[in-house]
């Protein structure tokens, strides 16, 4: 805000002033801040406030090599649609690049594409590789203790099974 504005400002209370205005001496030029009573030329200082506040993301930061890939991809796609545009204007103006620029863009199309799709190949890869924590759900746990529970009951269940059939067997005098 210029002089001119701050003029025509409306007048904000201490509370809501920066904690450096321009044009006043501050801890930057060499003088302290505060005088020990709180109160610099009849105005009390307010506390410092930060510029900005750091906000967490939406979306989590791309991974350097798929970062790579898209920038690499961006640049070559500018270059193709300026090739284009300078062949489109050539072949308009009948020069005699109008032929080298048509071929040259149609070869950066196809080189623009394959940066495009090298980008996506790069991003699968690289979530197929570090993206997925393989760590079960609880449900997943559950689900498997439940079913390892009810093998083990079939388990005792047949040896039981198997052993009251042997001593039935045993006090037998003679087989059918």
């Amino acid at each position: 805000m210029g002089t001119a504005e701050r003029r025509d400002a409306p007048e904000v209370g201490v509370a809501e002033r920066p904690a450096w205005i321009p044009g006043q001496v501050g801890p930057e030029r060499g003088t302290p801040a505060r005088t020990p009573g709180g109160v610099r030329a009849g105005r009390q200082q307010a506390e410092y406030r930060p510029l900005w506040v750091e906000e967490p993301a939406k979306r989590r930061r791309m991974a350097d090599p798929v970062r790579t890939a898209a920038v690499r991809a961006v640049l070559i796609i500018a270059v193709t649609l300026i090739q284009a545009m300078v062949a489109f204007l050539c072949t308009m103006a009948g020069s005699w690049a109008a032929f080298p620029m048509v071929i040259s863009s149609v070869v950066s199309t196809v080189v623009a594409t394959w940066a495009v799709v090298d980008v996506w190949v790069t991003r699968q890869v690289w979530n197929q590789r570090y993206g997925v924590v393989s760590e079960p759900s609880s449900t997943a746990r559950q689900l498997r203790r439940e079913r390892r529970a009810a093998r083990r009951r079939e388990r005792t269940a047949r040896r039981d099974q198997e052993r009251i059939t042997r001593r039935a067997g045993a006090k037998r005098l003679s087989h059918p």
